[in-house]
């Protein structure tokens, strides 16, 4: 049996997959009021897939619980913030988590970390704590590092065929982690060391980051100069050997906004390009408030309670707001002014903001200025509701004259 500790964005999607793939599974979740919704037969976000999943690891047997069960294998799946100022991992929700394990697991029983951490996080965190309650590493217990590598709006798919990395100090432990993933995932999985396996993770989220934030300095570079960066990215990728993805107006969500953070933590001298990287993606949403002020003074329009920002989430088409640029923009200490923009997005049903609206017609009636700050399919798909609004498209995905981008 495996029990999934954390039932969030990643562990509740991994424990669904193995239950519905034949792997005997109980959820452990601290939180009742989650635990309880799942008992009650409701899943506790939204994902394409994820009620269909949910059904089937319910057949299957899958079970929840706030408690941790005695078994031979965990799966770790807490969350891992960073810590703002020192820019490290905040480790304190995983060594939490491996403490009740030890307080119910025999001896031979291994620790899957698949929570995201820093290169070296198990090292200096993880093994002083299961030595410190008396196991001998190896012997005791097992530990392993499998770090998830899917995406919110298409985990499903993913979970079943993107490649995965398993961690650990023997390999056989790694093998039989690997057997255990392998009940579900279809891509290739490579097992190596623990350490170059929360490298890896950390590093392609990094690399994205800084790829982001290239595109992101572009658009910054052509605002600048009134060049079309859209138009000068199409043509650039024309080449062979050259992918510049898509500015925007910010990045969010628990991964690239977060992880290569922790290597600039650990390694402040030498993560020069990433520390950067970092500050122009973050700095983006600043960028887009200046744009808006501009765009207001071009337009004519003097009063910011008029403008308007659509999608409050971090990515398009679903409910995850964590690290959003919208709810970035928002909290910005320097632009006291944007207390009064209103916001609308279909996916977020409860009232999370000030000025918050919840059908799409009511909150265009209310505003001049439309700011799309995410690529919902809802706001592509209903272009013409915006014809005689001022629209400054941040994604450039609204095809109509005269709008505005960053």
């Amino acid at each position: 049996m495996v029990n999934v500790i954390g039932l969030g964005y990643i562990g509740l999607p991994t424990a669904l997959m193995l239950a519905s793939h034949g792997v005997e599974v109980i959820g452990t979740d601290y939180n009742k009021t989650l635990v309880e919704t799942l008992n009650a037969g409701r899943t506790t976000f939204k994902e394409d897939g994820l009620d269909e999943l949910f059904e089937a690891a319910v057949k299957a047997g899958i079970k929840f619980t706030t408690e941790y069960q005695v078994t031979d294998t965990y799966i770790v799946s807490v969350p891992t913030p960073y810590d703002k100022y020192t820019k490290k991992v905040d480790p304190a929700y995983v060594i939490s988590a491996v403490r009740d394990v030890l307080k119910v697991c025999p001896k031979g029983a291994t620790i899957v970390i698949e929570s995201t951490i820093s290169p070296g996080t198990i090292d200096r965190h993880i093994r002083g704590v299961i030595t410190d309650a008396g196991f001998e590493l190896g012997k005791d217990v097992h530990i392993a590092h499998a770090p998830e590598r899917i995406i919110p709006g298409n985990m499903v798919y993913e979970l079943l065929h993107n490649n995965r990395t398993i961690g650990a100090d023997e390999r056989e432990i790694g093998e039989a982690i690997k057997k255990i993933y392998a009940s579900f995932c279809g891509g290739e999985i490579v097992v190596t060391d623990i350490k170059t396996a929360e490298m890896t993770k950390v590093v392609e989220n990094t690399f994205r980051a800084v790829n982001i934030a290239f595109a992101n300095e572009l658009a910054k570079i052509c605002r600048h100069d009134n060049m079309n960066v859209y138009e000068i990215i199409r043509i650039c990728n024309m080449h062979p050997r050259v992918n510049i993805l898509q500015p925007g107006p910010g990045v969010g969500g628990h991964c690239i906004s977060v992880d290569p953070w922790f290597l600039v933590g650990d390694y402040p001298g030498l993560a020069k390009v990433i520390d950067e990287s970092m500050k122009t993606n973050d700095g983006m949403p600043d960028f887009v408030l200046n744009r808006v002020y501009q765009v207001m003074k071009k337009e004519g329009l003097t009063d910011i309670s008029g403008v308007g920002l659509y999608g409050l989430t971090y990515k398009e088409n679903v409910d995850d707001m964590r690290e959003s640029p919208t709810l970035q923009l928002l909290a910005s200490q320097r632009h006291h002014l944007a207390a009064p923009l209103k916001t609308y997005d279909p996916y977020i049903e409860k009232d999370v903001v000030e000025n918050q609206y919840h059908d799409l017609d009511a909150f265009l009636d209310a505003v001049d200025l439309v700011v799309v700050m995410v690529k919902h399919d809802e706001i592509i798909n209903n272009q013409e509701k915006l014809k005689g609004k001022v629209v400054l498209d941040c994604h450039n995905v609204i095809d109509l004259p005269g709008v505005y981008h960053i």
